[in-house]
């Protein structure tokens, strides 16, 4: 039984472990690895909240349009979408959006911009952040 436990004591005194020169290279390298990965990172989120105005912009553009050839003119504001329309006609429709989205973060606002130009009848939705304005006419 002494036997047993010398010759396991032997095995572990043989092995040998990583030096501090070896530690100090692995942690200088996961460094220079997150220093890469984390700017990389933050500009993919920033490209993907400007997508997802993007996306919110022409969705609403859709409906705004869709309600203005169901009523004749443009909505005085985008919460008007989100309600049944009754036409001139007496024809209902609706709602054309189920609700009308946030912006991607704080950093856009707190809502898009909905303008009217009735003289020429046309509309701008806009919204601005993380250095890009995103509108659809």
């Amino acid at each position: 039984m002494t036997r047993f436990w010398y010759t396991k004591r032997a095995k572990f005194g043989n092995q040998r472990g990583f030096t501090l020169i070896e530690l100090m290279i692995v942690v200088a390298i996961i460094g220079i690895l997150a220093a890469i990965a984390v700017p990389l990172y933050a500009n993919m989120q920033a490209r993907a909240r400007v997508a997802k105005a993007q996306a919110d912009i022409r969705g609403m553009a859709s409906a705004v349009t869709a309600w203005a050839a169901h009523m004749g003119t443009l909505p005085s504001v985008l919460g008007l979408l989100t309600a049944i329309a009754t036409s001139p006609q007496n024809i209902t429709a609706g709602p054309f959006m189920a609700a009308i989205p946030t912006p991607p973060s704080t950093v856009w606002g707190t809502a898009y911009n909905y303008a009217i130009n009735a003289a020429l009848g046309t509309f701008t939705i806009s919204a601005a952040g993380d250095g890009a304005t995103v509108s659809a006419p």
